[in-house]
């Protein structure tokens, strides 16, 4: 499958340093399973709307239990009065699990499995992750549809949901729950339905916010102050700048920030399809715009980033460890906080394989956190939500407990405890706030106050267009880094050369994303 940076565990943030090997075991498995997906996809490409699509039905057996083979062998099934919970491109969701037979469940546990078993005592819950043991094309080959499944909305509501047909439009079924949407982060919201060709296929659950996290200690060995929340981006380059230089044999880094990200989740809401006459237009009459004045404002304000000498992009990891030579040579970073809980050494967020390292590296690193730098002065505008969305697919066999679940999932009492587990949530009220990360004692004397701070980017000019996983990469990972080109010129051949060949190349290939 093309465009591989964003396969679930493989994203260029998903990088984890001194990769175990249990982890490559996995990142292999995974690109030979995305393979098979995109080949079972081009053999049969999905209908115009595949929301009516029907997978084949499973094999069952006498008692009501579907077993869904697996590339690892590993003895799986779903009984039918299971609800069945299937968790996807969330890291922390695949720790814990390993080659000898312990499935992933540590994470979903702690921080929902627990408390719906104890909210519906009378539910059989059965729940798995991406990719350990089973992947959507095993579930789809078995025909046992997950009931409710939790996943990326930006990017995998078109790329894996709608071409599968697990996805519905919610919007009545959210209304007779009761679920009131806009008593949730709006951003995450209209995130969702900027997916949902004109409808609602799911509900926001809790945001990986992207914050700025920095490094105490070089600041304190060069004396410069801290960043704090609501610093201008015109701020955190002169602190850049000041921090980018030699030390005897070492260099730091001034400010990292990946610019896939920096594009796809922009301070502006921009939306790179321009609207047109359907929710779903055929290919040839999809639109992108990339050289509007507003975009050239994004671009250039990451350029001068990017062309700061000795600040060369690699990898926001390099906080950590990634690509350098040494731990703790880069100064700031925008980052998830998935990876600051990582970074704190709790035991949720870190692989056992790789905690010993992160033990070792940590001792470079004195971790200071808030918000992410904003485009002007006065501006409470942070990224476009990193979102994780749950989805009641129609082929459901029990949309009624799972629309229960849902529905408790947004309450305040399980967003609390999900903020106070270190992800931001989407219903943000005082004591939701002021619960983050009071479950993760790694994270006690670190000042988060400013996870909260600022307003997610709401997307806009949506309607009536399809959104397409095209590669945002080439603008500055190509184009700029590689090739050279000045930021109006990258632009260009993105919007005029790159996106439309991408297209027409997926649709030759049966793809509809």
């Amino acid at each position: 499958m093309s465009d591989t940076q964003n396969a679930p565990g493989n994203s260029p943030e998903d990088r984890t340093p001194g990769l175990s090997r249990r982890g490559f075991v996995r990142n292999t498995a995974l690109i030979g399973g995305l393979a098979a997906l995109g080949g079972a996809l081009q053999a049969a490409p999905a209908a115009a709307s595949s929301t009516t699509a029907t997978p084949r039905a499973g094999a069952r057996s006498a008692s009501g239990t579907v077993e869904i083979p697996n590339k690892y062998g590993k003895p799986f099934s779903v009984d039918d009065d299971e609800v069945f919970v299937f968790a996807v491109n969330f890291k922390p969701f695949e720790l814990g699990g390993d080659d000898d037979g312990r499935e992933a469940t540590r994470y979903f546990d702690a921080v929902f499995g627990d408390a719906i078993r104890a909210k519906f005592p009378e539910v059989k819950l059965k729940y798995a992750t991406w990719d350990y043991p089973i992947r959507y094309e095993d579930i789809a080959k078995a025909g046992r549809v997950p009931d409710l499944i939790i996943d990326d909305p930006r990017t995998r509501i078109d790329r894996d949901l709608e071409p599968l047909g697990w996805v519905q439009d919610m919007t009545s079924m959210v209304q007779q729950a009761g679920i009131d949407l806009s008593a949730l982060n709006l951003g995450s919201v209209e995130l969702v339905k900027s997916r949902s060709d004109g409808g609602l296929y799911g509900v926001p659950l809790f945001i990986d916010e992207h914050v700025l996290l920095y490094n105490k200690q070089i600041f304190d060995k060069f004396g410069v102050r801290y960043p704090r929340a609501g610093s201008t981006y015109d701020e955190i380059f002169k602190i850049a700048k000041r921090l980018t230089r030699q030390d005897g044999i070492h260099h730091y880094k001034g400010f990292m920030q990946h610019p896939d990200n920096y594009l796809a989740l922009n301070q502006l809401g921009l939306y790179p399809f321009v609207p047109g006459d359907s929710e779903q237009p055929a290919p040839e009459d999809i639109k992108v715009s990339l050289t509007t004045t507003e975009w050239k404002r994004v671009a250039d304000n990451m350029h001068r980033f990017l062309m700061l000498p000795g600040n060369g992009f690699t990898t926001v990891d390099d906080f950590f460890k990634g690509d350098m030579s040494f731990p703790g040579h880069l100064a700031m970073a925008v980052h998830t906080l998935s990876k600051l809980n990582a970074y704190a050494l709790s035991s949720l967020y870190v692989e056992e394989d790789d905690a010993e390292d992160y033990a070792e590296w940590s001792k470079s690193v004195s971790i200071g956190v808030t918000s992410m730098p904003v485009l002007s002065r006065g501006s409470t505008a942070i990224y476009q939500p990193n979102a994780r969305a749950a989805y009641i697919p129609p082929q459901s066999q029990h949309q009624a407990e799972s629309l229960d679940i849902l529905k408790y999932l947004v309450s305040e009492e399980a967003q609390t405890r999900l903020s106070s587990y270190g992800v931001k949530a989407v219903r943000q009220t005082d004591a939701v706030v002021n619960a983050f990360g009071t479950a993760i004692p790694e994270l006690q004397g670190i000042d988060t106050s400013g996870v909260y701070w600022g307003d997610n980017a709401v997307v806009k000019n949506y309607q009536n267009t399809e959104y397409w996983d095209i590669p945002l990469y080439k603008v500055f990972r190509q184009h700029v880094l590689i090739d050279g080109m000045d930021v109006d010129s990258a632009l260009q051949v993105a919007e005029q050369q790159d996106i439309p060949d991408y297209i027409k190349a997926q649709v030759a290939a049966g793809f509809t994303w």
